[in-house]
Protein backbone atom coordinates (compact mmCIF):
# COMPACT_ATOMS: atom_id res chain seq x y z
CA UNK A 1 0.00 0.00 0.00
CA UNK A 2 1.34 3.42 -0.90
CA UNK A 3 1.74 6.16 1.73
CA UNK A 4 -0.67 9.06 2.05
CA UNK A 5 0.90 12.03 0.28
CA UNK A 6 0.37 15.59 1.46
CA UNK A 7 1.61 18.34 -0.84
CA UNK A 8 2.81 20.93 1.69
CA UNK A 9 3.74 24.23 0.06
CA UNK A 10 4.06 27.96 0.62
CA UNK A 11 3.06 30.44 -2.07
CA UNK A 12 2.64 34.15 -2.54
CA UNK A 13 -0.89 35.55 -2.79
CA UNK A 14 -0.62 35.14 -6.57
CA UNK A 15 0.44 31.50 -6.26
CA UNK A 16 4.14 31.86 -7.06
CA UNK A 17 6.82 29.47 -5.82
CA UNK A 18 10.00 31.33 -4.85
CA UNK A 19 9.94 33.23 -1.52
CA UNK A 20 12.97 35.31 -2.47
CA UNK A 21 10.76 37.12 -4.97
CA UNK A 22 7.85 37.95 -2.66
CA UNK A 23 7.07 41.55 -1.73
CA UNK A 24 7.90 42.59 1.82
CA UNK A 25 5.06 42.01 4.30
CA UNK A 26 3.84 45.09 6.14
CA UNK A 27 4.26 44.94 9.91
CA UNK A 28 5.18 41.22 9.97
CA UNK A 29 8.44 39.49 10.89
CA UNK A 30 9.64 37.41 7.92
CA UNK A 31 11.37 34.99 10.28
CA UNK A 32 8.07 34.21 11.99
CA UNK A 33 6.32 33.81 8.64
CA UNK A 34 8.90 31.36 7.32
CA UNK A 35 8.91 29.43 10.62
CA UNK A 36 5.23 28.66 10.08
CA UNK A 37 6.21 26.29 7.26
CA UNK A 38 8.18 23.86 9.43
CA UNK A 39 5.80 24.21 12.37
CA UNK A 40 2.73 23.31 10.32
CA UNK A 41 4.62 20.50 8.57
CA UNK A 42 5.39 18.93 11.94
CA UNK A 43 1.69 18.63 12.74
CA UNK A 44 1.31 15.94 10.09
CA UNK A 45 3.70 13.55 11.89
CA UNK A 46 4.94 12.37 8.50
CA UNK A 47 7.59 9.70 7.98
CA UNK A 48 9.58 12.06 5.79
CA UNK A 49 9.50 14.42 2.82
CA UNK A 50 10.01 14.19 -0.94
CA UNK A 51 11.64 16.59 -3.38
CA UNK A 52 12.94 16.45 -6.93
CA UNK A 53 16.54 16.19 -8.07
CA UNK A 54 17.16 19.91 -8.40
CA UNK A 55 15.96 20.69 -4.88
CA UNK A 56 17.88 17.76 -3.41
CA UNK A 57 21.02 18.90 -5.25
CA UNK A 58 20.80 22.24 -3.45
CA UNK A 59 20.70 20.40 -0.13
CA UNK A 60 23.56 17.95 -0.69
CA UNK A 61 25.67 20.38 -2.78
CA UNK A 62 27.60 17.57 -4.46
CA UNK A 63 26.03 17.21 -7.88
CA UNK A 64 28.29 15.98 -10.68
CA UNK A 65 27.60 14.47 -14.08
CA UNK A 66 27.21 10.70 -13.91
CA UNK A 67 27.32 8.05 -16.64
CA UNK A 68 24.03 6.36 -15.90
CA UNK A 69 22.74 5.29 -19.29
CA UNK A 70 25.16 2.42 -19.84
CA UNK A 71 23.76 -1.11 -19.68
CA UNK A 72 23.21 -2.55 -16.23
CA UNK A 73 23.53 -6.23 -15.38
CA UNK A 74 22.66 -6.76 -11.71
CA UNK A 75 19.00 -7.31 -10.74
CA UNK A 76 17.24 -4.10 -9.87
CA UNK A 77 16.09 -4.66 -6.29
CA UNK A 78 15.73 -2.00 -3.59
CA UNK A 79 18.47 -1.57 -1.02
CA UNK A 80 17.61 -0.19 2.40
CA UNK A 81 20.35 0.84 4.83
CA UNK A 82 19.76 -1.19 8.01
CA UNK A 83 21.22 1.65 10.08
CA UNK A 84 18.88 4.31 8.70
CA UNK A 85 17.08 6.77 10.93
CA UNK A 86 13.33 6.95 11.26
CA UNK A 87 12.81 10.17 9.29
CA UNK A 88 13.34 10.09 5.52
CA UNK A 89 14.60 12.61 2.96
CA UNK A 90 13.42 11.24 -0.38
CA UNK A 91 14.97 12.46 -3.61
CA UNK A 92 13.32 11.72 -6.96
CA UNK A 93 16.32 11.25 -9.23
CA UNK A 94 15.32 9.17 -12.29
CA UNK A 95 18.72 9.27 -13.99
CA UNK A 96 20.89 8.91 -10.90
CA UNK A 97 22.69 12.25 -11.28
CA UNK A 98 23.19 13.00 -7.61
CA UNK A 99 26.25 12.00 -5.59
CA UNK A 100 26.22 12.12 -1.81
CA UNK A 101 28.95 12.75 0.71
CA UNK A 102 26.84 11.26 3.53
CA UNK A 103 23.59 9.32 3.87
CA UNK A 104 21.64 12.09 5.59
CA UNK A 105 20.24 15.58 5.13
CA UNK A 106 20.36 16.96 8.64
CA UNK A 107 18.97 14.11 10.72
CA UNK A 108 16.90 12.59 7.90
CA UNK A 109 18.01 9.48 6.02
CA UNK A 110 18.30 9.89 2.25
CA UNK A 111 16.35 7.54 -0.02
CA UNK A 112 16.90 7.85 -3.78
CA UNK A 113 14.03 6.97 -6.15
CA UNK A 114 15.71 5.84 -9.37
CA UNK A 115 15.18 4.44 -12.83
CA UNK A 116 16.22 0.85 -13.44
CA UNK A 117 18.62 2.00 -16.17
CA UNK A 118 21.19 3.43 -13.73
CA UNK A 119 24.48 1.59 -13.69
CA UNK A 120 25.68 -1.04 -11.26
CA UNK A 121 28.55 1.28 -10.37
CA UNK A 122 26.15 4.04 -9.35
CA UNK A 123 24.15 1.69 -7.13
CA UNK A 124 27.37 0.44 -5.54
CA UNK A 125 28.33 4.06 -4.85
CA UNK A 126 25.01 4.68 -3.09
CA UNK A 127 25.39 1.56 -0.95
CA UNK A 128 28.95 2.52 -0.07
CA UNK A 129 27.74 5.96 1.04
CA UNK A 130 24.82 4.43 2.94
CA UNK A 131 22.07 6.00 0.80
CA UNK A 132 19.02 3.73 0.43
CA UNK A 133 17.28 3.38 -2.92
CA UNK A 134 14.12 2.07 -4.56
CA UNK A 135 13.00 2.06 -8.19
CA UNK A 136 10.22 3.77 -10.12
CA UNK A 137 10.13 1.71 -13.29
CA UNK A 138 12.56 1.47 -16.17
CA UNK A 139 12.93 5.21 -16.67
CA UNK A 140 12.36 6.24 -13.06
CA UNK A 141 9.16 8.14 -13.85
CA UNK A 142 6.55 5.60 -12.76
CA UNK A 143 5.55 7.56 -9.67
CA UNK A 144 2.92 5.03 -8.63
CA UNK A 145 5.51 2.25 -8.56
CA UNK A 146 8.00 4.49 -6.77
CA UNK A 147 5.71 5.49 -3.90
CA UNK A 148 4.41 1.94 -3.53
CA UNK A 149 8.02 0.81 -3.18
CA UNK A 150 8.55 3.39 -0.43
CA UNK A 151 5.57 2.02 1.46
CA UNK A 152 6.52 -1.61 0.90
CA UNK A 153 10.25 -1.38 1.59
CA UNK A 154 10.34 1.32 4.27
CA UNK A 155 6.92 1.04 5.87
CA UNK A 156 6.10 4.68 5.14
CA UNK A 157 2.51 5.65 5.87
CA UNK A 158 2.56 9.43 5.40
CA UNK A 159 4.88 11.64 3.33
CA UNK A 160 5.11 15.34 2.62
CA UNK A 161 5.60 16.30 -1.02
CA UNK A 162 7.58 19.55 -0.99
CA UNK A 163 8.65 19.65 -4.59
CA UNK A 164 8.99 22.22 -7.29
CA UNK A 165 6.30 23.08 -9.80
CA UNK A 166 6.96 20.19 -12.20
CA UNK A 167 7.24 17.45 -9.55
CA UNK A 168 4.05 18.61 -7.84
CA UNK A 169 2.25 18.68 -11.20
CA UNK A 170 3.43 15.16 -12.05
CA UNK A 171 2.13 13.80 -8.74
CA UNK A 172 -1.17 15.61 -9.21
CA UNK A 173 -1.55 14.27 -12.74
CA UNK A 174 -0.87 10.74 -11.48
CA UNK A 175 -3.57 11.07 -8.81
CA UNK A 176 -1.02 10.63 -6.04
CA UNK A 177 -1.69 13.78 -3.99
CA UNK A 178 -4.17 13.04 -1.21
CA UNK A 179 -4.11 16.43 0.47
CA UNK A 180 -3.01 19.96 -0.35
CA UNK A 181 -1.62 22.00 2.55
CA UNK A 182 -0.99 25.54 1.38
CA UNK A 183 0.49 28.42 3.34
CA UNK A 184 -0.35 31.72 1.64
CA UNK A 185 2.39 34.24 2.39
CA UNK A 186 1.27 37.90 2.68
CA UNK A 187 3.31 38.97 -0.32
CA UNK A 188 3.09 39.17 -4.11
CA UNK A 189 5.52 38.21 -6.88
CA UNK A 190 3.55 39.62 -9.79
CA UNK A 191 5.95 38.68 -12.61
CA UNK A 192 4.65 36.81 -15.65
CA UNK A 193 6.35 33.53 -16.47
CA UNK A 194 7.56 32.85 -12.92
CA UNK A 195 6.84 29.34 -11.65
CA UNK A 196 3.76 28.66 -9.61
CA UNK A 197 3.65 25.93 -6.95
CA UNK A 198 2.04 23.42 -9.35
CA UNK A 199 2.81 23.78 -13.02
CA UNK A 200 2.88 21.34 -15.92
CA UNK A 201 2.48 21.50 -19.71
CA UNK A 202 -0.92 22.48 -21.04
CA UNK A 203 -1.26 19.15 -22.85
CA UNK A 204 -0.88 17.25 -19.57
CA UNK A 205 -3.62 19.22 -17.75
CA UNK A 206 -2.39 18.11 -14.30
CA UNK A 207 -5.54 19.22 -12.49
CA UNK A 208 -7.95 17.55 -14.91
CA UNK A 209 -10.02 14.89 -13.16
CA UNK A 210 -9.01 16.10 -9.68
CA UNK A 211 -11.32 17.65 -7.11
CA UNK A 212 -10.58 19.68 -3.96
CA UNK A 213 -12.64 19.23 -0.81
CA UNK A 214 -12.20 21.97 1.79
CA UNK A 215 -10.86 20.84 5.19
CA UNK A 216 -9.82 23.88 7.17
CA UNK A 217 -8.43 27.41 7.18
CA UNK A 218 -6.30 29.10 9.86
CA UNK A 219 -4.98 32.64 10.02
CA UNK A 220 -1.47 32.55 11.49
CA UNK A 221 0.64 35.22 13.10
CA UNK A 222 1.74 37.88 10.64
CA UNK A 223 -1.20 37.45 8.31
CA UNK A 224 -0.25 34.09 6.75
CA UNK A 225 -3.22 31.89 5.85
CA UNK A 226 -3.06 28.09 6.10
CA UNK A 227 -5.46 26.30 3.76
CA UNK A 228 -6.06 22.55 3.68
CA UNK A 229 -7.94 20.54 1.08
CA UNK A 230 -8.43 16.84 0.46
CA UNK A 231 -7.66 15.91 -3.15
CA UNK A 232 -9.83 13.24 -4.72
CA UNK A 233 -10.91 12.09 -8.16
CA UNK A 234 -13.67 14.29 -9.54
CA UNK A 235 -17.10 12.68 -9.52
CA UNK A 236 -17.97 14.32 -12.84
CA UNK A 237 -15.44 15.23 -15.52
CA UNK A 238 -16.47 17.76 -18.16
Amino acid sequence: MRPRIICHMMSSVDGKLHPSRYSKPQGADKRILHAHYDRTAATFAADGWMVGRVTMAEMVKDERPASVLASASAPRVPWINPDRGAMLAIGLDPNGKLHYARPTVGDEHIVAVLGEHVTDAYLAELRDTGVSYVFAGRDGRDLQEGVEALGRELGTRRLLLEGGAAINAAFLKAGLIDELSLLVYPGIDGVAGVQSIIEGPEAARPGYGQSLSFKSVDVLEGGMVWLRYDVTAALHID
